[in-house]
């Protein structure tokens, strides 16, 4: 369906020709929006000139943030490395105190304890991607730092790492700012949204 769609329109049907000889396919069509994706790098962010060793990239609430984050909070149990993301599936509880609830990874996997599991998204750059969760339920990362705070959402296959926090407000705040200040990157390339050719 998406396929045609996208044959249907004159100026793609085109430009597919151009640079693949020949109409959008689901192969071509992963290729362009993989080439499309490579060109969006974050990097240089605040958090990295501040782990290089500039003390002064961080506010001292950011700074706080940035200890909760690695300590108390454990966020880093997920959201680790070079991306803050362990690339892996986790039920939060996000959409599991609704009737319908949505299955997530065992959709695919089959998996039992794959139910409900989303995958850890990178957190570069995060606050520009809200609405927040895979469902987007979450406006702001004032709320998701709440959940997390909850300890998620309760079910059978919540995810070990989850537990309450015990946050104080002033926490919360510190938290919401490293992720705000401190990885996003100044120069991150913002996209604007083409007009359909």
């Amino acid at each position: 369906l998406a396929l045609d769609r996208i044959n249907a329109i004159p100026g793609y049907r085109s430009r597919f020709e151009k640079e693949f000889g020949g109409p959008a396919t689901e192969q071509r069509l992963a290729q362009a929006i993989a080439s499309f994706e490579r060109t969006i790098v974050s990097g240089d962010a605040p958090y990295d000139r501040f782990t290089a060793g500039d003390k002064s990239a961080l506010s001292e609430s950011a700074q706080r943030g940035r200890d909760l984050f690695f300590g108390k909070a454990n966020c880093s149990a997920c959201h680790s490395g070079p991306s803050f993301s362990d690339l892996a599936f986790h039920n939060i509880g996000i959409g599991m105190d609704r009737d319908e609830k949505d299955p997530g990874r065992f959709e695919v996997s089959k998996l039992q304890g794959d139910f409900g599991a989303f995958k850890t998204p990178t957190l570069r750059e995060i606050a520009r991607t809200g609405p927040y969760m895979h469902d987007g339920s979450l406006k702001t990362l004032q709320e998701v730092v709440e959940h997390y705070n909850r300890g998620g959402i309760d079910n059978p296959y919540l995810d070990e790492e989850l537990f309450p926090l015990k946050l104080t407000s002033e926490q919360i705040q510190d938290l919401v700012q490293f992720m705000e200040e401190g990885l996003s990157s100044e120069h991150y390339p913002l996209v604007e949204v083409p007009q359909l050719p």
